[in-house]
């Protein structure tokens, strides 16, 4: 019984046999059709890559203050869903990753709280005063806000963001090991002040 080893040996001392055996032209063909293969397959792999991270699913690095307590502050490692946002599956209580409306290169991570022909009353100044405003969540607009009341940049800033900065759902924690699991669709404290009348 052959070895695996050996059946190699033969097979490339075959293909060398065959190889030198051709005209030169013959040889460049060879070669060229091999390195286009090769290319073929890489290219695919690609582009398989690229289509799954931007129409299906992805990943993202959360961090900062804004969403305690769902996310912590070192950075965690989650899977968007970018097919619910194409087709309108996310509502009021999701987690989302959007395009800042303010600085188109950076994305944030905040929670759905209102979306188009909702009305929602917000704390304007959370920190130093209790008073509230409402607003009219306008067509192919969301209102998002972090979950942490207190330190968070969001809507109550730049108002509500059109539907279009919406990059995905996040649906997952993947990393670090031990916040491994599904997110809550709902903040763990809510700011008692919020209502969202529909």
């Amino acid at each position: 019984m052959k070895c695996l080893g050996e059946e190699y040996m033969i097979n490339l001392k075959l293909l060398r046999t065959i190889f030198y055996n051709m005209s030169l032209f013959q040889q460049w063909a060879f070669l060229v059709k091999e390195a286009l293969d090769k290319s073929f397959l890489v290219a695919k792999f690609f582009c398989a890559i690229h289509v799954t991270d931007t129409y299906l699913f992805s990943t993202a690095l959360v961090h900062g203050p804004s969403m305690l307590p769902t996310f912590n502050l070192n950075g965690e490692i989650v899977l968007l869903d970018r097919i619910s946002t194409r087709y309108g599956k996310v509502g009021p209580g999701d987690v989302i990753i959007i395009r800042s409306p303010e600085s188109p290169r950076k994305v944030v991570t905040k929670r759905i709280i209102g979306m188009e022909g909702d009305t929602v009353t917000y704390v304007v100044d959370p920190q130093n005063s209790d008073i509230t405003k409402t607003i009219v969540v306008p067509k192919g607009h969301i209102w998002v806000e972090g979950d942490n009341i207190y330190n968070t940049y969001d809507s109550r800033n730049f108002g509500p963001v059109p539907y279009g900065l919406l990059q995905g759902k996040v649906f997952w924690k993947i990393w670090p090991t031990s916040a491994f699991g599904s997110i809550a669709r709902r903040p763990q404290t809510v700011d008692p002040a919020l209502k969202v009348m529909e």
